[in-house]
């Protein structure tokens, strides 16, 4: 059994795949607020609320039909760069739905690179964790509109400094 410390999402239990896919179109309602138009989004954006940590998004893979895009924040020791949590998401434009392919978490000790296809349990996991963490970006405010495009040296800078 899993411990009761996980990101937002030990409150509800799977239900079935139709109870999933519910959760992929709210994660979908909540992404369009959070990102208006995923096709104006540049290869790096950077959303900055003063006060809370900057938001990164970075487009992995666009096709006709899908976004892969990789949600994380950026901290610093050291020398060191860390992200967390750093998941890798996927909007499927046509169905209107988004899914977390890929997520490492708790500092990269929880590494799930890749979701079998009757991973259910993980996958609601990490889909649920989406959801809440959405809706907390969605409540500090940031967007990510063609104002929040930046190259990745000022992605490094801007993180080193927050």
């Amino acid at each position: 059994m899993y411990s009761k410390k996980h990101y937002g999402y030990e409150d509800v239990e799977p239900r079935g795949f139709v109870s999933l896919m519910d959760l992929y179109e709210n994660n979908y309602l909540r992404f369009k607020k959070l990102v208006p138009d995923v096709h104006a989004l540049q290869q790096h954006a950077y959303s900055r609320i003063k006060g809370c940590m900057g938001l990164h998004l970075s487009v992995i893979e666009r096709s006709r039909y899908t976004t892969t895009l990789r949600m994380t924040y950026h901290f610093t020791e050291g020398a060191n760069l860390y992200t967390e949590p750093d998941l890798k998401v996927r909007v499927y434009h046509d169905a209107c739905l988004v899914e977390v392919i890929a997520g490492h978490l708790k500092h990269g000790r929880q590494r799930l690179d890749h979701l079998p296809a009757d991973a259910k349990l993980y996958k609601w996991r990490l889909n649920r964790f989406l959801y809440k963490w959405l809706g907390f970006c969605l409540h500090q405010g940031h967007t990510f509109g063609l104002e929040s495009a930046v190259d990745t040296n000022q992605t490094s800078a801007s993180s080193a400094t927050a």
